[in-house]
């Protein structure tokens, strides 16, 4: 259900039974009354009304503008996510329903002369303004997770599901991707070429159990010339069919492919890592200077490629139930995600001592933490080309001596053991 409809259900029911409760008060039990004058009924309802609305409007408009501000100072690309929490909705929708059933109640205090309060509208009321005020609270306490540490937490929480939900893992990661990359082999001529048309849409899922059975229909094999992330534009190509005995049905292939105004979580593990390193090189930014900021970031990219480098990131194929290929599709390799991660943190944290010392820290635990040689050897030669940057930045000797080291923290607890520092450095 779109977001927009929680307020919106809230607000129908409201008026519902808006129309039909009070009815029922005044004609099928009349005579339950709460035992109240009528003019302080209606100076409850009244407040209860006048105060609700003001309240919808200052609170929201607070929420919205720290929610949009927090979003551009991170990531502008927050916003969405950020904007899309169900607690937030559901406050106002609660809010829309105290002020418009308090309305409806206040109109049926003294009907008709007849100086009754009901009872059961009025309780409800109570109980609706109790109910607002929880969400309110609520809605308080779901604010402080646009703090920086929460919001990093927030992105490496999604990392970490995507990361699980995509990739296989298991003792055999080493032994596949030393082996040669699959072959493969003779997928027969091209036969049907797929083109987009339309406004630019980024492709958010692919259904890949569908495709694979439309291959599997038509004896073919389908590859993917977009990946998920990828942004596609009018005439576009799409995907290639390989070696069917009848055209697939294009509708249906632009159906298994998911498509949305902007990249999203789901199926993207280079999404949650991108919207980090934006956070980190925001903060290195000359108008932030924060570079705590940037190490706390790598704190979490450090995670997701700890969990990265143990799964099989060859697994761009896909196979019918016969082991037979059906779908081929681009799946980035291991030193594309390091160079994701860490080259934008690099270059622009160059002259941070703090940066340079949490960035080889990552580095080295990566290091230590890869069973493949081939991903070894790409971990060793970017340590390699971090030490060639600090060389040749505009450090004196001390400082690139200072960046060398490793320090999980940035600056505070150097790695290096008190027996191997020279006097100097003493």
């Amino acid at each position: 259900m779109p977001l927009w409809m929680i307020p919106m259900s809230y607000a129908l029911a409201s008026v519902i039974a808006s129309m039909s409760l009070p009815r029922l008060e005044h004609f099928g039990l009349h005579g339950l009354s709460m035992n109240i004058s009528t003019a302080s009924a209606q100076s409850f309802l009244s407040t209860v009304a006048s105060g609700m609305m003001a309240l919808t409007g200052i609170v929201f408009s607070i929420a919205f503008v720290m929610v949009q501000f927090s979003a551009v100072a991170y990531s502008p690309r927050l916003v969405q996510w950020l904007g899309r929490d169900k607690v937030l909705f559901h406050t106002m929708g609660l809010f829309i329903a105290t002020f418009t059933y308090s309305l409806a109640t206040l109109a049926w205090i003294d009907r008709s002369g007849s100086g009754l309060v009901p009872l059961v509208s009025m309780w409800l009321v109570v109980l609706l303004l109790a109910a607002a005020m929880i969400f309110f609270a609520l809605l308080v306490q779901r604010l402080t997770a646009l703090q920086i540490t929460n919001v990093l937490e927030f992105i490496g929480k999604h990392g970490r599901t995507v990361i699980h939900e995509t990739f296989p893992r298991g003792t055999e990661v080493a032994a596949v991707v030393e082996a040669a990359e699959e072959a493969q082999g003779d997928i027969g001529p091209v036969t049907q070429t797929l083109r987009y048309q339309g406004i630019p849409r980024s492709i958010a899922r692919l259904d890949i159990p569908a495709l694979v059975s439309q291959a599997s229909g038509a004896d073919a094999v389908i590859v993917l010339t977009c990946a998920v992330g990828d942004t596609m534009v009018d005439d576009s190509v799409i995907l290639r069919v390989h070696g069917a005995r009848a055209p697939l049905d294009e509708s249906a292939l632009l159906h298994a492919m998911h498509l949305s105004a902007q990249r999203t979580f789901e199926q993207d593990p280079k999404y949650p890592l991108r919207l980090l390193v934006d956070i980190a090189i925001k903060a290195l930014s000359p108008a932030i200077n924060d570079p705590t900021t940037a190490v706390q970031a790598l704190d979490q990219i450090e995670d997701l490629l700890r969990r990265l480098v143990k799964c099989r990131l060859d697994a761009g194929y896909a196979r019918d139930p016969e082991g037979r290929l059906r779908l081929v599709f681009p799946m980035p390799t291991w030193s594309d995600y390091l160079s994701l991660s860490f080259d934008e943190i690099r270059f622009y944290g160059a002259g941070s001592v703090q940066v340079m010392r949490r960035l080889r820290s990552a580095l080295t635990g990566l290091r230590d933490s890869v069973t493949v040689p081939s991903r070894t050897r790409a971990v060793n030669a970017y340590l390699q080309h971090l030490d060639r940057m600090v060389d040749q930045s505009g450090m004196d000797a001390e400082d690139k001596a200072m960046a060398r080291r490793e320090d999980r923290q940035g600056l505070g607890l150097s790695r290096t053991s008190p027996a191997a520092e020279t006097p100097a450095a003493m």
